[in-house]
């Protein structure tokens, strides 16, 4: 493991997701921290309509030609748009694109597929919205980290059986793609920091309540990945989920999607928000990646 990443491991909240709710409450005040300077930006907090409406808060550089709706990780069950701000503001930084972070709802109170609901609503109306926000409607990417990644994932399968809004690409932080739970790295990680394999079988219980896992809930189910938008996939090299995500990706390159696809060594799930060298590089790359992939 990377040391700088190990000496932080000790200062970890720890996570009890026999009720999940608490935790969640838990986590939100570990992750509260001073505010980052958003100098440049412009962010204002909005409201979709919809059923119910979704809240959102849109990050706006000067001069930003694309978007990307992203939304935030938490295995479906933890998360805001509080917890996401810093790394909402780096993406928009680094990417010069909007960011439209979504405040989707949450299990184990919302089960799918009320996130994934909220999220494509979203979609929709910043394509709808694209000319207000000043961006190119042919220039929207969806993204987002663990669960979030997932929710982008199944937006574009969506967006493509539905001839719904067109996507440009598709950002996908260490994603949370498949319940099943049957990898290498599922079965061998059983205690990796942040995130193990029980923790990942907890949330996604939680997540689909009484729902079957669908390729919307789950893209590593879906059977045709033809058509999809291209797509950028990192991975942490202990993390539970790291071998889901590199067989998603090469299943997208033999379906004739193009893949980029970063095997970050010596990180483990999530530690891209900790303030360590490999950290910054991870949030960099993700803003990189964005900007070269909305670019004319």
């Amino acid at each position: 493991m990377d040391p700088e990443l190990e000496a932080f491991i000790p200062l970890l909240p720890s996570v009890d997701l026999t009720d999940p709710v608490a935790a969640r409450e838990a986590l939100a005040r570990a992750a509260m921290r001073p505010m980052p300077d958003t100098v440049g930006i412009e962010v204002v907090d909005r409201t979709v309509p919809a059923a119910p409406d979704v809240p959102i808060r849109i990050y706006r550089p000067a001069r930003a030609q694309g978007a990307v709706v992203w939304l935030h990780g938490g295995g479906g069950v933890f998360g805001s748009l509080d917890t996401e701000h810093t790394q909402a503001l780096r993406i928009a930084e680094g990417s010069g694109a909007v960011v439209i972070s979504v405040g989707y709802r949450l299990a184990p109170e919302n089960p799918f597929p009320a996130a994934f609901d909220d999220a494509y609503a979203v979609l929709a109306w910043t394509a709808a919205h694209a000319a207000e926000l000043g961006v190119d409607p042919e220039r929207i990417a969806v993204g987002g980290h663990s669960a979030g990644a997932a929710l982008a994932a199944g937006l574009a399968m969506r967006a493509r059986e539905e001839q719904g809004p067109p996507i440009r690409f598709q950002l996908l932080n260490q994603p949370m793609l498949d319940d099943r739970q049957q990898t290498w790295s599922q079965q061998t990680f059983t205690d990796t920091p942040w995130m193990s394999r029980d923790k990942i079988a907890a949330v996604w219980r939680h997540y689909l309540g009484s729902a079957p896992a669908t390729p919307y809930a789950a893209p590593a189910r879906a059977t045709d990945l033809s058509g999809l938008p291209s797509a950028y996939i990192a991975t942490a090299e202990f993390d539970p989920l790291r071998d889901e995500a590199i067989e998603y990706a090469l299943r997208l390159l033999q379906a004739g999607v193009s893949v980029e696809l970063h095997q970050w060594p010596g990180t483990f799930h999530g530690s891209q928000a900790l303030p360590a060298e490999v950290s910054q590089r991870q949030l960099a790359e993700l803003g990189t990646v964005l900007r070269r992939a909305l670019a004319t």
